[in-house]
This record gives C-alpha cells, structure tokens and sequence, in this order.
C-alpha cells in the first residue's frame, strides 16, 4: 500500500477476510505487472459501494429491517456486472470481495464488464413468498439509481434465482417507465432469459475440468468426482460428469455426505433431495459425517458451495490431483499454499465458473440485438468462449512456470488496468 494512500474507513474494519483472500492474490500478481503496477491500486478499492436499510412489512404486521449491499468494484472495461445473494452471513467485506472477483472472472474470459456484487443479509428460509417479492422490491428500488442495463446488470447467486430477476425487473422497470428487460440476466425464459442459462455454470465446470484432464494426460471418463454442495451449481456439474462416464463418488451437503466408490447417479439423488429434503435414507451411497468428505479418495474435487471451505486444517486431507473451484473464493489463501506446494493443479474460480456470466452477456446481448437465442447455439457459444480463455491461462502458466490462478488473474489484472491507463484520469 502506497504511504501517501491510506485505507478507507470501510477497508480499515477488522472482519474484511474475504476482501483480505482477494488482496492476498493480488499481491501475488503485482510483480508480473511491469509498468501496469503504477495503476493497480485501482483494483485495492472498489469505485462505488452503496449500503442501504431494507425496511418490509411482514405478514403479521410487523416491520422487520434488512441489510442490503451493492458494490460496483471497477467499471473499466465495461459496465458492472455480478449476481445478488441472499445470505444470513452476507456482509459488506464478503460483497466488496465476490465484487472484485467478478471484475477478475469478467477480465479473464474477455467479456466486456466490469465487476460488481449485491446481497442482503437475511436468511429467506424464514420469509413467505409474498415477505420474499416485498424484500426483493424494496431492495431494489433503493438500488435502482445505481443499476441499469448499460451500467450495473444483476443475476441469481445464492438463493436467488429466475423469478427473483423477475420481481427486480418490474421493480427497476416501474421506476424508469419502461421495460428495460436488460437490467437485469438470469430472467425467465418468457421475460427474455436466455435457454441454458440455468445450466451453465455446471457446464462450464464440466468443460474446464475435461480440458484440464486432458492436458494432464487423462481422460474424463471413469474418473472419480467429489463434489461440495450439491444445489444449481454442484448438481448441474454432477449430471454432465456421470453421463460422461465420470463416477461422482462423494457429495457433501450442510448435513453431511453422501460416498459410494461405484458412482452416486444424481438423477436419483435429485429425485430422493426432491422429495425427503435431505440425504437420509438414500439408497444409492452411504452417509458419513460431512468432515470425513475432504478425505474421500477422489481424482477431480469440486468445491461448489461457498466462499472459505478449503482451509488450512483440511487441506492436507484431500487427495484429489485436480481441484476445479465452482463456487467463489472456496480456498482460503492459506490452503492454497499448501496445495500449491504438494503440487495440486487448481483451477480458480474465476476461470472455472466463470460459464454463467458468459451465458449472462450472451442474455445481454439477445436484449440490445432484439434477437432470440437457441439452447444448443448458447451452449456451443459458451464453450467457445470459455475453453480458449483456458488454453490462453494454462499456456501462460506454463511459460511463466507459475500455478493456473496467478495466470489467470495475471492475464485479468492487466485487461483492466490497460483499460484504465487508456481511460487515465478525469481532472
């Protein structure tokens, strides 16, 4: 940090882990930068953050107040561009982060955005439906200003999904006095979403790992797949690596996890989750206490809930040779040392996730072309996007004889900052 350039106030606080996780890779990063280093401070504080008060009426009559974050962390190569969460444990360290990773994941699949990130801290499990679409409604009207489709553009993350888009639309579209379908991605199909979307950060998953697999002298088929968090992201990936031939020998969920060394099928485990709402009682694997999963022999780990699950403690556990992060930020700095040094091949979330926003421009730009996508053209599309940002950050990695997350945010780091030199400074 620069001696003339103190910490804001809100970079100051003591509880700013998941901001510290980002800076800590960013540090890593700064070195390979050159001349570009005179600009990086860009990417140590987010342009704009905005916390609101989320006042609702309950069903009862009671008000009950909600803390609501939205965080736009760099705008250079575009408008922002990130989901909104809906979490008890959200806070504004944890949206400023997910907010700069987004900025890296956009950079480094070369779409034309910017990151940002929203959430409110609440947990929607104890809201009606009608408490939801009021929660959401008010949310988004206090966010309206700083939203829009050529500005900020949101999309599901944890426990949001298509009709909460829904509800943010009509909301943002009242406020504007027009329709506006573009503010928002991850829309129903019959409000111009886009067929796939749903599936493809799964997809994406499964793209980069079979890749990954292949460049390390193996093939996909018959590998043994462990899988964190079994919900749009982890389950999506699940279905395309077991009808490719792979064995998903573990899931972990909140209440433990599932192993069973001849394949989970997770068609059935969807079906059995559908209707029991829980593990418990499947017939298709053995239940085990939810610590014993990072030991579970496994070729291919997928982790896929939330930020931070991959700590020091359990790190020296896993066993897997190739770690492909579907959630965001899953592996703590300090995990990531130690994998790194037993010579773990990583493949950091803002590459291997990264096929959802991807198939959120490709939403985009059916809303400014007036023009429909089909499923199968979004999914050639997206892997045409995605697998050649992969080979660009395996083939930088091998020649700058570094790990695959600092060439990835390498490649990333210097998008955004070129983009901020051109632009310089308004006087």
């Amino acid at each position: 940090m620069l001696a003339n350039a103190p910490l804001p106030s809100y970079l100051a606080a003591a509880d700013i882990s998941p901001w510290t996780s980002y800076l800590a890779i960013l540090d890593r990063v700064t070195p390979y930068l050159g001349d570009l280093a005179r600009w990086v401070e860009t990417l140590r504080r987010p342009k704009r953050i905005l916390t609101v008060d989320v006042p609702i009426m309950r069903l009862d009559g009671r008000v009950s107040h909600f803390e609501g974050f939205r965080v736009q962390h760099n705008t250079s190569r575009g408008p922002a561009k990130g989901g909104i969460r809906f979490h008890p444990d959200v806070t504004l360290a944890e949206v400023m982060a997910l907010s700069a990773w987004m900025t890296i994941k956009n950079a480094v699949v070369d779409l034309p955005y910017g990151g940002g990130k929203g959430g409110i801290r609440v947990d929607p499990k104890t809201l009606s439906p009608q408490e939801l679409e009021r929660l959401t409604r008010r949310y988004t009207a206090e966010i309206a200003a700083m939203i829009g489709p050529e500005k900020d553009i949101p999309a599901p993350d944890v426990n949001t999904n298509a009709q909460v888009m829904a509800w943010m639309l009509d909301t943002y579209a009242q406020s504007v006095g027009h329709s506006a379908l573009g503010v928002v991605t991850g829309k129903p199909l019959g409000l111009g979403g886009l067929p796939g979307r749903v599936e493809a950060t799964g997809q994406g998953i499964f793209l980069v790992t079979k890749r990954a697999l292949q460049r390390m002298g193996r093939k996909l088929q018959g590998c043994r797949i462990a899988i964190q968090g079994f919900g749009n992201v982890g389950g999506t990936a699940a279905l395309f690596f077991h009808k490719a031939g792979a064995r998903v020998v573990a899931v972990q969920e909140i209440a433990g996890a599932l192993v069973n060394e001849a394949g989970i099928n997770p068609d059935d485990l969807r079906l059995h989750l559908a209707a029991n709402g829980r593990f418990d009682d499947f017939s298709g694997a053995c239940l085990i206490d939810g610590t014993d999963f990072w030991s579970v022999p496994a070729d291919v780990l997928v982790p896929a809930a939330i930020e931070g699950q991959i700590t020091h403690e359990n790190a020296e556990c896993i066993r897997a040779e190739l770690i492909v992060e579907g959630a965001n930020g899953p592996t703590t700095p300090e995990a990531d040392a130690v994998l790194r040094d037993r010579g773990v091949t990583i493949i950091p979330d803002v590459l291997a996730n990264s096929g959802g926003v991807i198939a959120s421009y490709f939403e985009w730009l059916q809303y400014f072309n007036a023009f429909l996508w089909s499923k199968q053209e979004a999914k050639s599309r997206l892997a045409g996007v995605l697998l050649p940002a992969f080979d660009e950050v395996w083939s930088l990695a091998r020649d700058q004889r570094i790990d695959l997350r600092t060439a990835a945010y390498l490649i990333a780091c210097r998008r955004v900052l070129e983009a901020r030199a051109l632009r310089g400074l308004f006087p």
